[in-house]
């Protein structure tokens, strides 16, 4: 038997890095902005002690899965083995600054107490993905293809691909002029000369934001001033130590246990998706490696000094498909490293509009959508459509709330009286918003389980329907789905409907299972009976 060597770096790469090198630098963007502008963090903790720490968590991912990906193309002699793309999940990079370090830095005035609880809040997490990591696989195999894929799906097309879109139009001379090249590329076939896609996009784009900067027009609002004080954050940042801070923050661990297990296992399942994700692409890794590699990974990024958890990203076949293998993961963690450590974000934040950037999002969105169409039995279809409605839920409650919030009505902050009130007046205006809230909650559990009861059902597998209706019931009664924060009878009617379900379905199966168990009538031909009997 002949081993081939596996090249560490292929032509296909280069587009790969460029679209997944992107991405990663929108999400580095983001999360930079966030702590300077909503955080109002200053500097030196930003530039100085959060991003060489997360830098170094980023490296040490993508590093890791371009191993785990060198070892399985060696193992099965294959040349097309893609690596899994990883970085900063981008809901909870979210999540931990808006729930947990904001209101932290705000009730007590000082934005190093946020910071501090957003480390107890991943190294919560981290926990919680290592243990997972062991149960992992058992979820993926009993649980059905539609349903893992849907539940992905529903994330893909809510927060990956609606906000990018949206941004997009917002400048349309960029976005739509930059989403145009890409798609001509990666879905049309043309080439630009040997240059990446992803590359002549962004280039496009921010030609486009400067010129018209300098037409007194400001797409992409470029400016000068912005340029030049971006350079004073350049120098050699090393990340150090964090651990005091880290166990500081436990002082705020009864806030940060209410999202930071129900997260946790968000992660698990949405890295459990994404797995199969690559499965489905020509790509097996090992499920308990990648769990407990991002535990492992984001334990390290914490106790550095980094609030943000590390996740296996949604987009595996996208970038298999533009050509991506093992090298694009590696030279992906590479230069995080020179962004991070040496302060180039604070260059990139002010050189590349994020506009030009986005299309490479929506492309993203758009592959995984479409893959839990294609890599499912035609019949499992609405059982993905199911899938995918609590993550609309979700989607369309996290938009009301910011617009009421941007309106000066801050949701969480209301009585249960005012709530009740402002919940009524929406209803009249036909906006169901109790609904959207329960079906929502915990949507990524909601989209697993109410696409594999389907699934089930189509498949005439009752007593597997029952199954996974009875893992509903326990999920909603302790409010890891359909509900807000975990606890005990968080929405018991909702639970206990579950539980109906449950019943009908088991007693659906157990009356198939008589009916096959009868004895079969005898119906032969009239002309086979004497004729004795018939008269």
């Amino acid at each position: 038997m002949t081993t081939i060597k596996p090249k560490l770096w292929v032509p296909g790469d280069w587009s790969a890095f460029f679209g997944f090198g992107t991405n990663i630098l929108v999400n580095l963007l983001t999360l930079t902005a966030l702590l300077r502008f909503v955080l109002k963090m200053p500097d030196d903790l930003v530039f100085g002690r959060i991003l060489p720490a997360t830098g170094l968590m980023l490296c040490l991912s993508t590093v890791y899965y371009a191993w785990l990906a060198y070892r399985l193309a060696s193992k099965t002699g294959r040349t097309d083995v893609c690596a899994l793309p990883s970085g900063i999940s981008v809901p909870h990079m979210f999540i931990v600054t808006m729930v947990i370090m904001l209101p932290i830095a705000v009730k007590t005035g000082d934005p190093v107490k946020g910071w501090e609880a957003g480390l107890t809040w991943v190294f919560v997490q981290s926990f919680v993905l290592m243990i997972g990591g062991f149960v992992g696989p058992v979820i993926r195999k009993i649980t059905p293809r539609a349903a893992l894929l849907g539940t992905l799906a529903g994330v893909s097309i809510t927060f990956i691909s609606m906000r990018p879109a949206l941004e997009m139009f917002m400048t349309p001379v960029i976005g739509l002029t930059c989403f145009g090249i890409i798609l001509l590329s990666w879905f049309g076939g043309a080439r630009y000369r040997g240059v990446p896609a992803g590359l002549v996009a962004i280039a496009v784009g921010t030609i486009i934001a400067w010129g018209s900067t300098a037409l007194g027009l400001h797409y992409g609002d470029m400016t000068l001033k912005g340029l030049a004080d971006s350079v004073t954050n350049f120098g050699l940042h090393i990340p150090l130590p964090a651990f005091g801070h880290v166990f500081s923050g436990f002082q705020f661990l009864g806030v940060i246990l209410v999202t930071a297990i129900p997260f946790g296992i968000y992660d698990l399942v949405e890295a459990i998706d994404n797995v199969e994700s690559a499965a489905v692409a020509g790509d097996s890794f090992p499920t308990t490696r990648v769990l407990t590699a991002d535990g492992v990974v984001s334990l390290i990024g914490c106790m550095m000094g980094n609030p943000f958890i590390n996740a296996v990203y949604i987009g595996h076949p996208g970038w298999k498909a533009m050509g991506g293998r093992i090298g694009y993961s590696a030279g992906t963690g590479i230069m995080v490293i020179l962004l991070c450590w040496f302060g180039t974000i604070s260059l990139m934040l002010a050189l590349i509009p994020s506009v030009a950037i986005l299309p490479i999002l929506l492309y993203i969105g758009m592959l995984i959508g479409s893959q839990a169409f294609q890599e499912t039995p035609k019949a499992h279809a609405p059982a993905i459509v199911l899938a995918l409605v609590p993550h609309l839920a979700n989607w369309a409650v996290s938009l009301i709330n910011g617009s009421l919030a941007a309106a000066g009505t801050v949701v969480a902050a209301l009585s249960t009286e005012q709530l009740s009130d402002l919940v009524g007046k929406m209803k009249n205006e036909g906006v169901l918003y109790d609904g959207l809230r329960v079906l929502g909650g915990g949507s990524i559990l909601g989209g697993l389980i109410l696409g594999a009861i389907a699934v089930f059902i189509i498949e005439r597998n009752f007593m597997k329907a029952s199954g996974f209706a009875l893992s509903g019931a326990i999920l909603t009664f302790f409010g890891f789905m359909h509900g807000e924060k975990i606890g005990v009878g968080q929405t018991p009617v909702v639970a206990v409907s579950y539980l109906m379900v449950a019943a009908i379905l088991a007693g659906c199966a157990r009356f198939a299972m008589e009916r096959q168990m009868e004895p079969k009538m005898d119906v032969s031909p009239a002309a086979e009976i004497p004729a004795a009997e018939l008269l």
